[in-house]
């Protein structure tokens, strides 16, 4: 007897990510009654067209099987439409995927208000810090932050709402168990136990051109807001966004330098209507008669580094020999597991002769604004590093 969720697996293979799933499960709401119906009722139903009968047909529920048997040996979830724990603000849109691949518990975009946050891959650390701050803040409030788990914003809102001690979803654009971006599988391993690590692919699915954009429905689709955190023309996170309206949900933008081609899609979405975004109450204001649990006290201020408020992403000022804390005596370095990634392994040398502003660390260490903070979170994970205040980190 074939698994029940087997049939939903085979039914989103041939009807591919993206589909009008809305209009197919009006149709009939089981996948396992729809293989039941038949080529003939598929063709006369109106729901599918000639190509995805053409998938169906060809596609196979014995590898749809293998795959629920290699997630539930591996302790991996698979949710489908029909389930508790689906996200009930994705069901509501048109195109929701058949099936949920999840590393963790997805129950947490249920359970609290969820807002995804998105941005610049190649993120300024200026607005990577703007991310990580406002998502801790979020996650201190007790919301659930939902992003992509790239590198840039993504990782800093990942990071953010970790350090806030609460939950966060990445939605990803391959399968959860594909090797892809392997210096973030630290992060991704640390989301999948405060949350959750989902993709609408079965596990071993590669990264396509198609699969990112597509992927965005979902980060958007499950959340009541999106935030943007410097985009320029033609950033894929405005894709997040535009999703996001099309769907009726709420966009909010953080403004950034007008005379910077990299903030002109961020501060065009403020234009044409999206909120703007200065401090975590910017966001938690609009939801507080929907989650009345939301402890907006927890938001604080508008966005705060080195002790100045600024109230767009402008690049941080670099700190003087002075304004760097003094060295402490060196530590002893302690073994490195052996997955850990090589940049990880020069920021945490970098620190051998005291703590260090982030700047510092870059500048010493030659590794990218947008690659810092996947090394610097690795490390924090393994407990070899601690961050202190003003965004300075020394050595556990």
């Amino acid at each position: 007897m074939i698994d029940k969720r087997a049939f939903w697996i085979w039914l989103q293979s041939g009807v591919g990510a993206g589909a009008a799933t809305d209009a197919l499960l009006a149709f009939c709401p089981s996948a396992e009654d729809f293989f039941a119906l038949g080529v003939d009722e598929w063709k006369v139903s109106g729901v599918l067209t000639y190509t995805q009968i053409d998938r169906l047909k060809k596609a196979d529920t014995g590898k749809a099987a293998a795959v629920v048997k290699q997630c539930d040996r591996n302790g991996w979830s698979i949710v489908t439409p029909d389930m508790r724990d689906y996200p009930r603000l994705l069901l509501k849109t048109r195109d929701f995927p058949l099936v949920l691949f999840v590393r963790g518990d997805i129950s947490c975009v249920n359970d609290a208000l969820p807002i995804a946050v998105v941005g610049s891959r190649s993120a300024s650390l200026h607005s990577m810090s703007v991310a990580s701050q406002l998502c801790e803040s979020l996650s201190e409030a007790g919301v659930t932050v939902v992003s992509g788990c790239a590198l840039g914003v993504d990782s800093a809102a990942h990071t953010g709402a970790i350090q806030g001690g609460g939950r966060t979803v990445a939605v990803l654009g391959c399968g959860i168990n594909f090797p892809y971006l392997m210096q973030n599988e630290a992060l991704r391993r640390e989301i999948s136990k405060k949350g959750a690590v989902i993709s609408e692919y079965p596990p071993e699915t590669p990264v396509t051109r198609s699969s990112f954009p597509a992927r965005n429905r979902i980060i958007s689709g499950m959340c009541r807001g999106t935030v943007v955190i410097q985009a320029g023309d033609k950033s894929g996170s405005l894709i997040t966004a535009n999703r996001a309206a099309e769907q009726g949900r709420d966009i909010f933008a953080v403004p950034g330098d007008v005379t910077s081609a990299d903030f002109t899609g961020v501060n065009k979405l403020i234009r044409d209507g999206a909120r703007p975004v200065f401090s975590a109450r910017d966001v938690l204001c609009e939801y507080a008669h929907l989650y009345p649990d939301i402890d907006i006290s927890a938001a604080g201020g508008n966005f705060v580094f080195n002790g100045e408020s600024k109230a767009a992403p402008f690049p941080l000022k670099r700190r003087t020999e002075r304004e760097v804390p003094k060295p402490t005596a060196v530590k002893e370095r302690r073994p490195f597991p052996d997955n850990i990634g090589g940049d990880a392994a020069k920021v945490y040398e970098s620190l051998a002769d005291g703590p260090l502003h982030i700047d510092e660390i870059i500048r010493k260490t030659e590794i990218g604004a947008n690659m810092i903070f996947a090394a610097l979170t690795e490390l924090e994970i393994y407990g070899f590093i601690k961050l202190l205040e003003g965004k300075t980190y020394e050595r556990q």
